[in-house]
């Protein structure tokens, strides 16, 4: 049962998601409730029901996150696509925007984050207005899956979920994915960047951002690994900053713990208590 002062994450669990049970974790151990929501797709009432239900969860909740997987089989025609969709159901699009507008916070992670950005959610939270010029995340360059520890610089702070940490620190992430090159134009890059929307970048030994695919394992434009949505909100990344844990990692050394999941819940709490001193 949920504590009333716990903020509430709502996790939906499409077809091919499997880091559910790791962000679920991440988050309970920051302090917040959880629950996992499994979207039904075996036939049209199955997903009209779930539809119904996830909007519901989604009013309810203080957070929306999207986990990490293969939804689909990362088909039709490339990853997240069938997250996408669910998101910009009209139904299930009221829901989030009212999530936005009462201050709640959005996550998504490697095919959460492809999600987001095929929706339209990230990098301007304008769901469903995506165009041939949209940023995208596509196959990586070495045309294969890669899994491996890799360094990643903090590149701006302005959000909830960024709100601990320090302009240029370190962390070591776990990646895991076939298609998290983020494509980006130069033009769109540069509103990016100004706006501090660039969250982390893929970085070197120094924490200099690296284009060296010794550093920048997908070649994603501009070293860029994480982004965020002009109102800080909304986080999409593709490493894994919720496979954290003591002693998982054996002979990696430096900074192992990027707790957006803390910060977030930080937030959200102090949120609450904004509230409550109004009411009083």
């Amino acid at each position: 049962m949920q504590n009333i002062t716990q903020p509430l994450v709502i996790l939906p669990v499409f077809p091919g998601t499997n880091c559910d049970y790791d962000t679920a974790r991440a988050f309970e151990e920051a302090g917040a409730s959880t629950h996992i929501f499994v979207f039904r797709n075996l036939n049209e009432t199955e997903i009209n029901d779930s539809i119904t239900e996830l909007s519901a969860w989604i009013e309810k909740a203080d957070i929306l996150a999207l986990s990490g997987g293969f939804s689909s089989g990362d088909e039709p025609d490339g990853s997240g696509k069938f997250i996408a969709n669910v998101l910009n159901n009209n139904l299930i699009k009221t829901s989030i925007q009212d999530l936005l507008s009462r201050n709640g916070l959005i996550l998504g992670i490697c095919n959460g984050f492809q999600a987001l950005v095929k929706s339209g959610l990230l990098p301007f939270a304008k769901m469903g207005e995506v165009t041939p010029q949209s940023p995208t995340l596509f196959r990586n360059d070495c045309n294969r899956h890669v899994s491996q520890i890799t360094k990643t610089v903090v590149s701006s702070t302005n959000s909830p979920w960024l709100s601990s940490f320090k302009v240029g620190e370190v962390h070591q992430i776990a990646i895991s994915h076939g298609e998290g090159k983020f494509v980006v134009s130069d033009e769109i890059a540069k509103q990016l960047f100004e706006n501090h929307q660039v969250a982390f970048q893929y970085c070197d030994f120094e924490g200099e951002p690296s284009m060296d695919p010794k550093h920048n394992p997908n070649g994603s434009c501009f070293a860029i690994e994480g982004i965020i949505s002009p109102c800080g909100k909304i986080l999409g990344k593709m490493g894994h900053s919720e496979r954290k844990g003591e002693n998982l990692y054996k002979n990696i050394y430096g900074n192992k713990t990027q707790d957006i999941f803390l910060n977030a819940v930080s937030y959200l709490n102090l949120q609450k208590a904004e509230s409550r001193k109004q009411k009083e």
